[in-house]
């Protein structure tokens, strides 16, 4: 939807749909930029330029209105098309949502018009990203919010699927700009679509994918850029009960955007754990990896976490304020640092996996710095400049360079 010329081309996607018997809801998003733009006259209006942080609900009122415009604009190209379409704002189907206002949850739909409109053959062209609180007043769901918009307008109405275009053709086994040989993959499960959306691959939003999950939507990633009628299969996320052969790694995901924070010298003691986190969650800290060792002194020990690079500062804040009860000797934080990712469902039940990824790290003179595992994922941190080596080895390794 980044213009015009895009919204056309949209149109003619869905009206080559609409004219082969499907009853369709089509969830929008901004044009491109607009949003930022939005944000931007939202804080300078507000005169808080310098906290991020600070929403309303007058700031959700302007954020989204660029998905008010382009909803509008696809059905005027649509009824140029000679099709039966209309708008639909989050208060007009009644997407009942929390008051957080910029990062508000879906909470559910109320009776609307949208199901009656959608069996009746008419195209409903719905502003994603918002939704309206139990007061009456607009919502949005923060960044990504126009996935979790599509996925939950289909729960809703029971669609057959939730089709996602995109700018790319599909979810990969890595990101083909650092591995020409990934392949696009069929189907992928919910769970490790989820997991590689949390680590860095930025084809799904996290929240979608969770609700789909949640709602056994089957979802389905397209290009936006294949003509109408061109082969267009794209990847389907679905439940893994539908992936006939579940390969033990099915992709290698990565995130650039990391930071090492390293206490030495914690107090060794029962609730100190707890305190620090604590102070992190309140700070609105997203903590990853965790590690804990003793320390050389007795009664002491060294912490390893992890959280995003634009956090770490927040947390040092935190850990360091005087009188917040957390006991350590002194606090380091390292921003080269990577984390690299193998995900696949068949982990659950083969052996050999953990050895697989560290041998071929090893064998490319990558050093470990901190290791995080779960049923279907395991996750290192390395140096930064590793990165690229790092998931092209691993992707050799097992055997995803082959489709």
């Amino acid at each position: 939807m980044a213009d015009l010329e895009r919204i056309d081309h949209v149109a003619s996607l869905v009206a080559a749909r609409a004219e082969a018997g499907e009853h369709l809801a089509v969830i929008v998003s901004a044009m491109s930029g607009e949003t930022n733009k939005l944000v931007g006259l939202a804080r300078g209006a507000a005169g808080d330029d310098a906290v991020a942080e600070h929403f309303d609900d007058e700031y959700d009122v302007v954020v989204s209105s660029g998905e008010q415009v382009t909803s509008g604009l696809l059905a005027l190209a649509l009824r140029r098309r000679g099709l039966k379409a209309r708008s639909w704002l989050g208060w007009q189907m009644a997407m009942r949502t929390s008051g957080d206002h910029a990062k508000a949850r879906i909470q559910g739909f109320e009776d609307s018009a949208l199901q009656d409109a959608v069996d009746g053959g008419e195209i409903a062209v719905v502003a994603g990203f918002q939704g309206v609180t139990d007061n009456g007043r607009v919502s949005t769901l923060g960044r990504g919010g126009s996935d979790t918009s599509a996925v939950a307008v289909a729960a809703a109405l029971g669609a057959e699927t939730c089709d996602i275009y995109t700018d790319v053709d599909g979810v990969y086994t890595t990101d083909p700009r650092i591995v020409p040989k990934a392949q696009r993959l069929e189907k992928i499960s919910y769970e490790e679509m989820l997991e590689m959306a949390s680590l860095g691959a930025k084809v799904l939003q996290t929240r979608s994918v969770e609700l789909a999950m949640n709602h056994g939507v089957r979802v389905r990633v397209l290009s936006s850029f294949a003509e109408p009628g061109a082969e267009n299969p794209g990847t389907i996320v679905c439940s893994e009960e539908e992936i006939v052969e579940k390969q033990v790694v099915s992709g290698v995901a990565y995130s650039r955007d990391e930071a090492k924070i390293t206490l030495y010298g914690v107090a060794d003691k029962p609730g100190m754990s707890a305190q620090i986190f604590s102070l992190l969650a309140a700070a609105g800290v997203n903590v990853d990896m965790i590690v804990q060792a003793s320390a050389r002194a007795e009664d002491r020990a060294n912490m390893v976490f992890t959280c995003t690079s634009g956090q770490s500062a927040l947390a040092r804040e935190a850990l360091e304020a005087p009188g917040n009860g957390v006991e350590f000797e002194s606090l380091e934080t390292t921003t080269d640092v990577a984390k690299v990712s193998i995900i696949g469902v068949g982990m659950k039940s083969h052996t050999g996996v953990a050895e697989t990824m560290f041998k071929a790290l090893y064998e490319k003179g990558i050093n470990i710095d901190v290791i995080a595992t779960s049923e279907i994922k395991i996750s290192v941190l390395i140096e930064a400049a590793y990165t690229e080596l790092a998931v092209r080895a691993l992707h050799t390794a097992f055997n995803l360079d082959v489709a």
